[in-house]
This record gives structure tokens, C-alpha cells and sequence, in this order.
């Protein structure tokens, strides 16, 4: 049985080869035919042959391995110690999506952008009461021309005297730059004060700075306390007014009326007397509500005259009185002083003073 099953294969293995020795051979033949058809030369014939040799060796060799498989031939064993090299591997490269556009957002009709100061910077001290002309460089950052209807108008805060609205002055197309002023007069009171201004166009629309167009351009001053000017004196206060002044000289016995310098007035008129008991016992006496006071050698002012409210009935005379200053209040109510200048038993001389 094994025989049989032997002659079987090798009789398999027979055919399969004559197979391909009758494959190799057609080839051959139609190879030799088509260089038959080739221009005679010593270079094509050295290719020719040199292709004939490359492809019967290459059919031999395949038909060699083919034969090997067939008849159950083992194939090579990898020798000990070879490099078995790696198989290659296809890398993906990732794809990158096209960047996308933004959309450009359109410019609004009416926007400004604020560019400088170019009156009044933020915090100028300015005196309370004075009067000042702030002036702004705006910018037309929106795409409509501003044109001769375009106001700019008092929007919030310390308003300081500034108009309702102002005509811008000029047109002002887009890019363009245009000075704005207002007249405005600081506050009374010191302190910190700001107010915010806008513009309006001539269908009424207000806008202002800034990319929504809704900021304020504004005005920022400081008002100081007032300071007293140095250097220049502390004036006195006026004098009190005066209704009558003068010197006197009074005999013995005789009467004054110290509201209007009088020697010997009326009886309802009468302030003080110069009264002799005798030839050395004399006085100044006082009529009813007719005050005086001895007040020394100092001159006493209206203030300390107006403090007096009791005085002597009489004071006795002598030389020592002379330079002497006397307060008193008139039976009228008015305030005077008078001082004595001299005394020598028979006359009084006295300079007096009454105020209103």
C-alpha cells in the first residue's frame, strides 16, 4: 500500500514539472521569435541575449521554488543569529481642516473715538467762580459724515454752567478729526466735579466714544479751598462813627450837654455839671441817667465804654485827674469819653468824644 501511494505522488510530481518545462519552452519560443523582428546590430544582439538570459534564469528560478513547494520540499530555516528586518508600516498623516474666516462686523454709522485733552486736563485746580473753555480732539470713527446739524450736548454730571448744546463747528468726515470746546465756569464750592458730554446727529441720535459707541468724553477739575493772599496786613476795623467831638472849658457852675459839645444847654439837655460847694470843695456831678467813670490815664475804646453801667453820683476835682480819661453814656444813650486837660480850681478844660 505504502508503494502504491509513493508511485502516486511521484507520478504527480512528474507531470506537474513536464507542466512547466512545456511553459518555459513556449516562452523561449516567442522570445527568440520577436528578435527576429529587431534591426541586425552587435549592440541590440548583445541586449537581446542579455534579455533572454534574465528571463530564462528568472522562469527557472521560479519554477525551481515552485517545484521545491510541490514535492514537499522544506523551506529554509532562518540561521541562528540573523536579523529578521521589520516590515514597514503605512503612516496616516492627519488632514487639516482650512481655517475658517471671521466675519468682519460693519462699522456703525455714528461713533467717535476720543484722541486728547486739548484744553483743561483731568484734575486742573481752577478757583471757585471762574470761567473756562474746555476743548476736546474727537475722532470720526463710524462711517457717516458728521455734518452741520451735529451738536455736541451736556449728557450728565456737573453740568457747570455749559449750554444745552453746541454746534460742533465744521463737518467731519470719517477719519477725520475735529476740536470740540464749551464754555463752563467752576462751581462755588471747593471739591472734586466732572460732567459728561455726548454728541447728537441730525436725526437724533446720540452717541458717543468708545467701539459701542456709548462712552462720555468729560470734563475733570478740582476747585481748592480759598487761601488768604500773603504778604498783605490785616486791616483794622472802620472806626465807630462819631456825632460830636471838641474841646470845652468849663466855668464853675456850669452845666454840658456832652451829646452836642453845649455849655449851659437847656435843662433836658444837661449831662454833667461843674459844681462848687466852696472855695475848695468842688465836683463833677451827673445828671438823672447820666453815667461816667474814672477810667485812668489809658484811652478806653467805644467797646470798653459801652461796658459801663454804674458810675459816681459826683467826683471831687483836683489837679491829680488832669490826663485823666472819663467814660460815660448821655442822658440820650449815646457813649462818649472825654479827658481832662487842665484844672485850676476855676475852669475844667476837657476834650470829649461822643459816638452814635
Amino acid at each position: 500500500m505504502r508503494m502504491l501511494t509513493f508511485i502516486f505522488k511521484f507520478k504527480e510530481s512528474l507531470m506537474k514539472k513536464h507542466r512547466w518545462f512545456l511553459l518555459i519552452a513556449f516562452i523561449l519560443s516567442a522570445l527568440f521569435l520577436g528578435a527576429c523582428n529587431f534591426p541586425v546590430g552587435e549592440s541590440d544582439a548583445d541586449a537581446d541575449a542579455t534579455t533572454i538570459a534574465s528571463t530564462s534564469a528568472a522562469v527557472f528560478t521560479h519554477a525551481a521554488e515552485t517545484s521545491a513547494v510541490t514535492t514537499g520540499v522544506p523551506s529554509a530555516t532562518t540561521e541562528p543569529g540573523a536579523t529578521v528586518l521589520p516590515t514597514g508600516t503605512n503612516t496616516l498623516i492627519p488632514t487639516v481642516p482650512p481655517a475658517s474666516t471671521a466675519t468682519k462686523k460693519p462699522i456703525p454709522c455714528n461713533r467717535g473715538s476720543f484722541v486728547k485733552d486739548v484744553t483743561i486736563p483731568d484734575g486742573k485746580e481752577i478757583p471757585a467762580g471762574d470761567a473756562f473753555t474746555k476743548t476736546w480732539r474727537i475722532k470720526n470713527n463710524g462711517s457717516c459724515t458728521w455734518g452741520a446739524n451735529y451738536v455736541v450736548i451736556f449728557d450728565s454730571g456737573e453740568q457747570m454752567g455749559a449750554p444745552a448744546t453746541a454746534p460742533l463747528g465744521g463737518s467731519v468726515a470719517p477719519g477725520a478729526t475735529i476740536d470740540i470746546s464749551v464754555n463752563l465756569t467752576a462751581p462755588s464750592n471747593p471739591g472734586n466735579y466732572q460732567g459728561n458730554f455726548k454728541l447728537r446727529s441730525h436725526d437724533n441720535i446720540v452717541f458717543g466714544i468708545n467701539a459701542d459707541a456709548q462712552g462720555p468724553f468729560w470734563v475733570k477739575i478740582v476747585v481748592p479751598n480759598p487761601t488768604p493772599t500773603p504778604g498783605l496786613p490785616t486791616l483794622p476795623p472802620p472806626p465807630p462813627p462819631i456825632h460830636s467831638s471838641g474841646s470845652l472849658d468849663i466855668s464853675s457852675s456850669f452845666t454840658v450837654d456832652l451829646d452836642e459839645g453845649q455849655i449851659a444847654p437847656p435843662i433836658a439837655n444837661r449831662d454833667i455839671q461843674f459844681k462848687a460847694v466852696s472855695a475848695v470843695e468842688k465836683y463833677i456831678t451827673v445828671s438823672s441817667n447820666v453815667v461816667i467813670v474814672d477810667m485812668g490815664v489809658s484811652k478806653p475804646t467805644k467797646a470798653q465804654c459801652d461796658g459801663i453801667t454804674i458810675g459816681l453820683a459826683q467826683t471831687p476835682l483836683s489837679s491829680s485827674l488832669v490826663n485823666h480819661y472819663f467814660c460815660y453814656n448821655t442822658n440820650l444813650g449815646r457813649t462818649g469819653r472825654f479827658k481832662i486837660t487842665a484844672y485850676d480850681g476855676s475852669t475844667l478844660s476837657i476834650d470829649y468824644l461822643t459816638w452814635e
